[in-house]
């Protein structure tokens, strides 16, 4: 069987460009440029899509598609909500300033409304597993993040190194529950202080939250109060113990872990 990978970078290939992460009309582009190409990419219980998207203006470039009736029912998320929490995870990482989510819209598409997320080329072989030990500030960072968003499913190949060196993180469907689902391949900090860097950053996230500033006031129309409530809680939290969280005892590793 074909990797999933090479599904994404055979349709990648296709004539074009690809746009940017850092561009500032990114998420205007992936919001309306048409698609021209979707390939599916057998990844999970889930159905993604490859696409291939392109605008009058900004040329074509490649994103990964996942539509809301593509999603497989869970017992301990809503259903249909896990396209809403993608879009959430990445607001919550721009208002960080920690861009670890690449950049996520939700809309319409060929199967229906679901999350359009640009695809970053990455090297094939990097994951977690690969960049541990010398990779540790962004590693640390993305433990916080998922500490923050509530992440159940940070697998190590969730970990992309991107071809200029920036560390991404992706699928992030499985966030923002109300009670706690952290489970993460992520565990190497447990226990250990937090750095200055990261609290400071998480200061200003409450009242972000609080003013709906950098975007936060569409957490209200994408997840429910209670869950909007627990990401503050979460944050309190962590700005209180200033530790790294420890895992669970019930299955803190989701599987399977790559």
């Amino acid at each position: 069987m074909e990797a999933p990978t090479n599904r994404v970078e055979a349709i990648r290939r296709q004539p074009g460009g690809t746009w940017s992460p850092d561009e500032p009309s990114v998420c205007a582009l992936l919001a309306r440029a048409e698609f021209i190409k979707t390939q599916l990419v057998p990844s999970g219980s889930n159905y993604v899509f490859a696409a291939v998207l392109e605008d009058a203006a900004g040329g074509r470039s490649t994103a990964i598609y996942k539509p809301r009736r593509g999603e497989a029912p869970l017992w301990d998320f809503p259903d249909g909500t896990l396209y809403r929490r993608e879009r959430a995870a990445y607001l919550v990482s721009e208002a960080l300033g920690w861009r670890i989510v690449p950049p996520t819209v939700v809309r319409d598409g060929p199967y229906g409304i679901g999350t359009v997320q640009l695809y970053i080329e990455h090297q094939p072989r990097a994951s977690y597993f690969t960049m541990k030990g010398h990779r540790d500030a962004e590693l640390r960072r993305m433990a916080v993040f998922d500490a923050v968003v509530n992440n159940a499913d940070r697998k190590g190949g969730h970990c992309l190194e991107a071809l200029d060196g920036h560390v991404w993180g992706i699928d992030h469907g499985l966030t923002f529950h109300v009670q706690n689902k952290l489970r993460t391949v992520i565990w190497d900090y447990a226990g250990q202080p937090m750095d200055a860097d990261l609290l400071r950053d998480l200061e200003p996230l409450l009242t972000k939250l609080e003013r709906g500033e950098d975007g936060l006031a569409e957490l209200r129309e994408l997840l429910h109060t209670r869950e909007v409530h627990a990401l503050c809680q979460r944050i309190e939290r962590l700005l209180e113990e200033r530790t790294f969280p420890l895992p669970p005892a019930w299955r803190p590793v989701p599987w399977p872990p790559l």
